[in-house]
């Protein structure tokens, strides 16, 4: 996908969130370390250092959505990170709660909360849940 799909998708999916640009999106995308995995109308972008995997966005536009494309986008993150990465690590707005059992279902545990992190286009600013994943290395 190239910057410009991912920011589109992006916008339609954080649709209370300001949208990435496809300026921020290749900015990220030439960092070390960093990799995209993508599904037909989704993908995930995430980075992987020094023994650990972080989620920055995972996004999958409406049209797509309700058909297992998440799960099967974190499904490959997952399988990719889990021979070089300890623990895998994200955050989450408190009220997405259909991405909350999503991570829940692969793994993830609360591991903290920083309140009032996102701010919303409209309304009150939402908390962040940060999440973490193990891995069992050997």
């Amino acid at each position: 996908m190239t910057p410009s799909e991912l920011a589109t998708i992006h916008e339609a999916a954080f649709v209370h969130d300001r949208g990435w640009s496809a300026d921020e999106f290749t900015a990220l995308l030439a960092q070390p370390y960093t990799a995209a995995f993508t599904a037909q109308g989704g993908f995930a972008l995430t980075r992987t250092l020094a023994g650990e995997s972080e989620l920055l966005t995972l996004a999958v536009s409406p049209t797509y959505q309700r058909r297992g494309i998440a799960s099967d986008i974190l499904t490959q993150w997952l399988t990719a990170i889990k021979t070089n990465a300890e623990t895998a690590f994200l955050e989450v707005a408190a009220d997405n709660h259909g991405a909350l059992a999503l991570y829940a279902k692969h793994g993830f545990a609360q591991s903290g909360l920083r309140k009032a992190y996102y701010a919303r286009t409209s309304g009150a600013a939402v908390d962040a849940v940060l999440m973490t994943r193990a891995f069992t290395q050997g």
